[in-house]
């Protein structure tokens, strides 16, 4: 016989908000589905170090569950799926709904770039008989992280006949890797002293990538031009190419199962493609056409505030969707000030180790499932978002009604710092944005960690939303 409760201890349940671990609320049958998804998300991971590779798997993905690329004035019927690329580094993607846009669409939106080192323009050049590769770090990342620890290259070179040379040195089996030199504690006395963000200057972060010289000549730089010799048999590229080439340094780490209990996965480049693949994963797993338009945006630039043609303030995406809604002769306006969006981005998991940094009534939790974020910003709310609490209200039964693990969060005390997504600019669209998103630990760093649970529980989350109707 069930014991009965206390008055207090009933009023506890009805009335206390107590979040529980996310592990202890699966249900029979969840945790293969779980496991099979994140290694899946793993492979994902792997294949898509930058933002062209993830396009290109992502698109691969989807033409196999029967997505076709979308051009202006092509028909349109409820169930149709549909994507574009956007130059080769921004992705849509589309389910048509049965209800007409007018009455808005369900839209997950997560960016696929990633903290990085970029190669300058004219990179290559040799010092003491070591080669390097002069790089420009790209996004938020602490640069101290990014020195001693193995790396690899890709990118694409174009070349003036206006063909495009991809380069992929380090992921395969066999490749070499390369690495940026620290200094030994022995002569590191004065360095030591300096503040984090002085100790490893940007200009230092130059890539090792060779010290062998070129045989059977006597001029200068004959290491530089053995490189240069080795580069132009492999792609057929000379050193003046690197003016039209998009090479970027990425870890050489693999994403690998953490912890005893293999709970975790550590990887690089969590931040944001572990919400950018739980978006395009539960578009393309829906199994009947939704009562609203689905839509899928992957975008890119967002870590150096989602600027320019593949970054979400660009136009792109309002064009995508403009010729889906003249598919229906429906304004774009009217499209717009029905929709949902989701912007999908990872939010910060608290640390016990950095405790001083997090409000831990107000911060995600790593295995308590998908993180909602009313406001994202820095500070007083600066380059926010602040979605509606009627917003928040839906979101909540939404994702309740799905048997969605989800939390509330915050990314960390108010005047400790903080960060932004594209909600704003979504918002600034007319379309009402919640951010929603993974806890990381180590966000930003070329190694960071997240819960499986809560990587398949914003895969829900993103799959109850597309489904929703509002």
């Amino acid at each position: 016989m069930e014991e009965k409760k206390t008055a207090g201890e009933q009023r506890r349940k009805e009335l206390l908000y107590a979040p529980k671990n996310g592990w202890d609320r699966l249900e029979a049958g969840q945790e293969a589905a779980l496991r099979a998804y994140c290694e899946d998300y793993k492979k994902f991971l792997d294949e898509s170090k930058t933002e062209r590779e993830a396009v290109a798997y992502a698109a691969a993905l989807a033409e196999a569950r029967g997505f076709r690329p979308f051009t202006r004035g092509m028909d349109l019927q409820p169930g149709d799926k549909v994507y574009r690329s956007n130059r080769g580094k921004a992705l849509m993607l589309a389910v048509v709904g049965s209800d007409p846009l007018s009455e808005g669409a369900c839209i997950g939106a997560a960016h696929i770039d990633s903290p990085r080192l970029d190669l300058k323009p004219n990179p290559l050049y040799e010092d003491a008989e070591l080669a390097f590769l002069k790089t420009h770090y790209y996004g938020g990342l602490r640069k101290y992280q990014w020195v001693a620890i193995p790396l690899e290259l890709h990118g694409v070179v174009a070349l003036k006949d206006g063909s495009v040379v991809t380069v992929a040195m380090g992921a395969a089996a066999g490749d070499p890797l390369f690495t940026i030199d620290d200094l030994l504690p022995h002569l590191g006395a004065e360095q030591s002293k300096k503040p984090l963000s002085e100790a490893i200057p940007g200009e230092s972060l130059n890539v090792l990538v060779g010290s062998r010289p070129f045989q059977d000549d006597e001029g200068s730089d004959r290491v530089k031009l053995a490189i240069l010799d080795l580069l132009h048999q492999k792609y057929g590229i000379t050193e003046e190419d690197f003016i039209s080439a998009e090479l970027e340094v990425v870890p050489a780490f693999r994403a690998s199962d953490i912890g005893f209990d293999r709970s975790l996965i550590g990887a690089y480049g969590h931040d944001d493609r572990v919400c950018a693949y739980a978006s395009l994963a539960a578009l393309l797993d829906l199994e009947v056409t939704p009562k609203r338009t689905a839509v899928c945006m992957l975008a890119d630039k967002e870590e150096i505030g989602s600027e320019g043609v593949s970054g979400m303030q660009s136009a792109a995406f309002d064009t995508f969707m403009s010729d889906l809604c003249d598919a229906q002769k429906i304004p774009l306006k009217a499209c717009y000030e029905k929709s949902f969006c989701l912007s999908a981005d990872v939010t910060a998991a608290f640390d016990p180790n950095f405790a001083d940094v997090y409000e831990k009534r107000n911060s995600a939790r790593a295995g308590y499932g998908i993180g909602l974020c009313k406001y994202t910003g820095a500070r007083g709310k600066s380059g926010a978002s602040d979605a509606s609490a009627e917003l928040v209200a839906w979101v909540r039964r939404v994702l309740d009604e799905a048997g969605v693990v989800w939390q509330m969060a915050e990314l960390g005390k108010v005047d400790a710092g903080g960060g932004g997504t594209v909600a704003c600019y979504m918002a600034n669209r007319d379309i009402d944005t919640l951010d929603a998103g993974v806890p990381v630990l180590s966000m930003h760093s070329p190694y960071e960690t997240v819960s499986k649970l809560d990587c398949y529980m914003t895969y829900l989350g993103m799959k109850a939303v597309y489904e929703a109707g509002r």
